[in-house]
């Protein structure tokens, strides 16, 4: 790849970017969103924390090394909800979740 097609490369996926982040914003300045859409966007990085959390958790390499290499991360991440609905709180659900895998990892 030449460096001018690079740089038109680089110059396009910038313009995207900003055209998805920043157009919105000025589309959208002064007007009010309704409750349902607002709801609906507040949903958005649970749903993303959610797929990234699933992609690390349902891995098919990690059933081939056998059932506890698969099941420990499933374990960890079950503590955490547990935690998670207990305390509310995002520093107890870390600790008790690396925690809980590195004890699990050391069985």
């Amino acid at each position: 790849m030449s460096r001018g097609d690079a740089l038109t490369l680089y110059a396009v996926c910038l313009a995207a970017m900003l055209a998805c982040r920043c157009v919105p914003i000025f589309l959208l300045k002064g007007h009010e969103l309704s409750g349902r859409l607002s709801s609906a966007l507040g949903l958005i990085p649970a749903a993303a924390f959610s797929a990234l959390v699933a992609n690390d958790l349902f891995k098919p390499e990690a059933f081939a090394q056998g059932p506890w290499p698969a099941a420990v991360p499933l374990v960890a991440a079950g503590v955490v909800v547990l935690v998670g609905v207990r305390t509310r709180s995002l520093v107890w659900c870390a600790l008790a979740g690396v925690g809980c895998y590195a004890l699990l990892l050391c069985l």
